[in-house]
C-alpha cells in the first residue's frame, strides 16, 4: 500500500512544522514548503518521510512549480495544508495601508496561489482535502487588528465558497482555526493571550480533524473559541461593549 502524502506550507515552524512532524510520525509522505529553506532543510534531515519543498506562496509560478515537483517525487497529494502567514502588531494600532497590503498578499493571496496551483489536480482527481488555516481572529472584529483580522475574514469567506465549489468534485475544503497558539508569531505579541497552547496540542487536534472527522471547521481549544463563537453572534451594541471591556479599549 502506498504511502499517503500532504503538502504543508508554512512548514519550517510553529504549527506547520509540529504538524509536518506528527504526519511523519504516523507514516505520511510529508512535502513542507516555506521560503526560510535553512530551517525546511533541518526538518527533514531529521524525519526520513519528511521532504523540503522551498517556495515563497505570494509568487503564482513558484506555487505552479513546487506543485508539480511535489507530484513528481510522491504521484500523488492527499492532504493540502496552506498554512503560510503574517502578523506584526506594532504596525496594527494605525492604518499602514503598505502593511496591510502585505498581509494580504501573504494571509490571503498566498493562500490563494496555492489553492490555485492544486486546483484542476484535485478537480480531477475528485478526491482529497485542501485545508485553510485562518484564525479566531476571523470570527469579528477586533481591536489593534487593521490587517491581519480582515486577511483572516477574508479566508473565512473563501473557504465557505470553495465548500461548494470543490464539494462538486468530491474535495472536501476545512477551515483551520487555532486560539492562541505559542509560536513565533505569537511572540510578538504584548497582550495576555488567554488557553495559550503548544504547537504540538495544536497539531494533535488538527491531525484528527483531517485524518479521523470529516467536519467543515476545526476550532480550539474550545474552550476559547465557543465563547468566541457565541459573543460572534451577538447584536453589534452587545458585542462591542464586551469586548471594549475585555480588551480594556476606551474611546478617547
Amino acid at each position: 500500500m502506498n504511502k499517503k502524502t500532504i503538502w504543508i506550507t508554512g512548514g519550517s515552524t510553529g504549527i506547520g512544522k509540529a504538524l509536518a512532524i506528527k504526519f511523519a510520525n504516523e507514516g505520511w509522505n510529508v512535502a513542507i514548503s516555506a521560503r526560510r529553506e535553512q530551517l525546511l532543510e533541518e526538518i527533514s534531515n531529521n524525519y526520513e518521510n519528511i521532504s523540503s519543498f522551498p517556495l515563497d506562496v505570494t509568487n503564482k509560478s513558484n506555487c505552479n512549480e513546487v506543485f508539480n515537483q511535489i507530484i513528481n517525487k510522491f504521484q500523488n497529494i492527499d492532504i493540502c495544508f496552506f498554512s503560510t502567514g503574517t502578523w506584526d502588531p506594532k504596525k496594527e494600532k494605525d492604518i499602514d495601508v503598505e502593511q496591510i497590503e502585505n498581509v494580504f498578499k501573504v494571509n490571503f493571496f498566498g493562500t490563494l496561489n496555492s489553492i490555485k496551483a492544486v486546483e484542476e489536480y484535485f478537480k480531477n482527481k475528485k478526491d482529497g482535502t485542501i485545508t485553510i488555516v485562518s484564525s479566531i481572529a476571523g470570527y469579528r472584529g477586533l481591536p489593534n487588528s487593521t490587517g491581519y483580522g480582515p486577511s483572516k475574514s477574508a479566508l473565512n469567506n473563501l473557504a465557505e465558497s470553495l465548500y461548494f465549489d470543490f464539494g462538486r468534485s468530491n474535495v472536501r475544503v476545512c477551515l483551520v482555526s487555532p486560539g492562541f497558539i505559542k509560536t513565533p508569531m505569537t511572540d510578538k505579541n504584548d497582550f495576555k493571550m488567554p488557553f495559550l497552547k503548544t504547537p504540538e496540542y495544536a497539531a494533535e487536534k488538527i491531525y484528527d480533524g483531517l485524518v479521523n472527522k470529516n467536519s467543515f471547521e476545526i476550532h480550539f481549544p474550545k474552550s476559547l473559541t465557543m465563547i468566541l463563537k457565541i459573543l460572534s453572534f451577538l447584536p453589534n451594541k452587545i458585542y462591542f461593549g464586551l469586548i471594549g471591556k475585555l480588551t480594556k479599549y476606551q474611546k478617547k
